[in-house]
């Protein structure tokens, strides 16, 4: 009896761990070994996220080893994001030259021990005509490069752009550097051409699973972990399933929610809340990660947003994110911005946020890719 008890034990814990494993079976022992610690933080913590942190900030472009969010609290963000749109649709020149900054960002991000995501606005390569969707202009694409269709040689010739990226992109250890790759976020909306009123269920899931097969199995990327992100635009599992690709073509499953948190003074934290339990929910029973991986309150108008309306709803039973990424501080505008800066009406309150337990800023990472 006593061996048969073993036995099951030791199944359910093979079944488990199972589970845990990314969708590459030949990922690096770094990007593992995130993924892994990704999963063990989320719940008992949250890491914090801004997208461009150290490439610029608000009134401020190119400085070396800054960031606004280091500014207010003396480190940089757990997880920085960044973005493959630089990669199409300009001169060979500028896209060269977008590659190496990228590069020299993913670079020293990961030498001080922070964590990089890449989500991907990039020009329709049909209608050549930016990311958003025109009404006189753009031309619906997903049928067109997926497998079989008209510009799927162009969309191979994309993804082997993303594949030299993601084989240059080395620590000064060596390793190839794990990257949080976001494709085609915000796909349930309709201002990118990707979206949904512009692309049946059908194609964009084969898009989506040729995308992560031809990186993983053709061109050899090891070191990429693929998370897959609705807008907010959900209200139960099966809606927020609709197209999703299924569990062997996603590693973390995130959820960009702006409208929720107060964008244009609407405030449903309830709704927020729901929603991140429903991918806290689907994660845990699936062996996967959660996310909230956009979200912010442009300009930060409300002093207290971070503690009375982020951490809150982080903090609700039942979330359990990893991490929370907000959106960027543009350089120029002096609205455009979303974490704050030294002065600005939220920062004492994000320094409380920093301060908090809860919260995983870069300098409390111990050793995330062992």
């Amino acid at each position: 009896m006593r061996i048969l008890l073993f036995v099951n034990l030791l199944m359910l814990g093979l079944q488990s761990w199972g589970q845990r494993q990314l969708i590459d079976k030949n990922a690096t022992v770094q990007t593992q070994a995130l993924y892994k610690n990704l999963k063990r933080w989320a719940g008992s913590h949250v890491l914090f996220g801004h997208q461009d942190a150290t490439a610029y900030g608000h009134g401020w472009q190119g400085d070396k080893d800054r960031s606004d969010v280091k500014s207010v609290t003396g480190s940089h963000p757990a997880v920085i994001g960044f973005d493959f749109m630089g990669f199409s649709g300009q001169s060979t020149k500028a896209i060269s030259d977008n590659q190496q900054m990228l590069l020299q960002q993913v670079s020293d991000t990961y030498n001080r021990g922070g964590i990089t995501t890449i989500c991907w606005h990039f020009n329709n390569p049909v209608s050549n005509d930016g990311f958003y969707w025109n009404d006189s202009t753009s031309i619906a694409a997903m049928a067109a490069i997926k497998p079989g269709g008209t510009h799927h040689r162009h969309y191979k010739k994309l993804l082997k752009s993303i594949a030299a990226f993601a084989h240059q992109a080395k620590g000064q250890d060596g390793a190839a550097i794990p990257i949080i790759f976001r494709p085609f976020h915000e796909f349930d909306g309709d201002w990118f051409w990707w979206g949904k009123k512009y692309t049946s269920r059908e194609d964009f899931i084969a898009v989506w699973r040729f995308t992560v097969s031809y990186l993983r199995d053709q061109l050899k990327v090891h070191n990429f972990i693929y998370a897959f992100s609705p807008d907010c635009q959900f209200n139960s599992e099966q809606d927020f399933l609709e197209r999703y690709p299924g569990s062997d073509w996603v590693d973390i499953v995130g959820m960009d929610n702006y409208a929720d948190f107060g964008r244009d003074g609407h405030y449903d934290l309830p709704a927020a809340v729901h929603k991140l339990k429903i991918l806290s929910s689907f994660a845990e029973k699936n062996g996967k990660i959660a996310a909230l991986t956009e979200t912010g309150l442009e300009s930060i108008p409300h002093p207290q947003w971070w503690n009375d309306v982020l951490l809150k709803v982080l903090k609700t039973a039942g979330v359990n994110m990893a991490y929370v990424l907000v959106w960027r501080n543009d350089k120029e505008s002096p609205a455009h911005y979303y974490a704050p800066f030294p002065g600005q009406a939220s920062a004492a309150d994000f320094l409380k946020f920093y301060q908090d337990p809860f919260t995983l800023f870069e300098k409390d990472l111990k050793q995330p890719y062992q």
